[in-house]
């Protein structure tokens, strides 16, 4: 009998949380293996023989070492070890959700995750000072250009980011979104096709959803 395989993760951490709620939703069978950045167990000695980048998430398949969310889904998916549902076998229903986790990236994780690094994460942790308002706002109009494209393109005709069903993309581009809310950022004020989205994903996606964004939820109160 094989063994399962081992994920390593974080709930502070966006691709972490979206991949965690997909092994659960296809019923993948795997260890959970929790990391706690906040006591910065990623940068033991003894994680670093887990992913050499030292970060989260990270998945362990026997002798087999992987790092990267978007990686560790294609390789699931070629060992029939994640939800097709979720990651179609299809070429082109796939392709459309790769052509989704590869223009995140650079768009909505960058600005979403920018915002909320130099918002609430650095400062929180005493790294960084607050940002000056003029600051904020930058960060903010860097962040909404692309949530204004996930409204005009992705959600333009359709109810998910890739047709009529919740995909991997969804959840991988709701996680950063939801993490704003840390920062006191409501998206309901200007984008109402992503708000009715985001809860779209969330009901089709629960009790997994809550789970993993609980300290988001509790700490926003949003």
């Amino acid at each position: 009998m094989s063994k399962l395989v081992k994920y390593y993760f974080d709930f502070m951490s966006q691709p972490s949380r979206a991949l965690w709620i997909a092994l659960k939703m296809g019923q993948t069978p795997f260890e959970e293996c929790p990391v706690a950045l906040r006591k910065k167990e990623q940068l033991t000695e003894e994680y670093k023989k887990v992913n050499r980048f030292q970060k989260v998430p990270a998945l362990v398949d026997g002798d087999f070492h992987l790092s990267e969310s978007v990686a560790m889904i294609r390789y699931l998916a070629d060992k029939d070890l994640f939800s097709t549902e979720l990651y179609p076998k299809g070429l082109e229903n796939r392709a459309r959700v790769d052509e989704f986790l590869e223009w995140q990236h650079l768009t909505l994780r960058a600005g979403c995750g920018f915002y909320f690094m130099r918002c609430w994460l650095l400062p929180m942790n005493g790294l960084a000072h607050m940002p000056s308002q003029e600051g904020i706002d930058k960060l903010i109009k860097a962040m909404e250009q692309n949530l204004k494209l996930v409204e005009k393109i992705w959600l333009k005709d359709s109810d998910f980011l890739i047709g009529k069903k919740l995909t991997v993309a969804d959840l991988m581009g709701a996680s950063e979104i939801e993490q704003t809310k840390l920062c006191k950022y409501d998206v309901s004020k200007k984008f109402p096709k992503v708000t009715d989205w985001l809860a779209r994903v969330r009901e089709e996606s629960n009790p997994y959803y809550d789970e993993a964004h609980k300290f988001i939820y509790k700490k926003s109160e949003l």
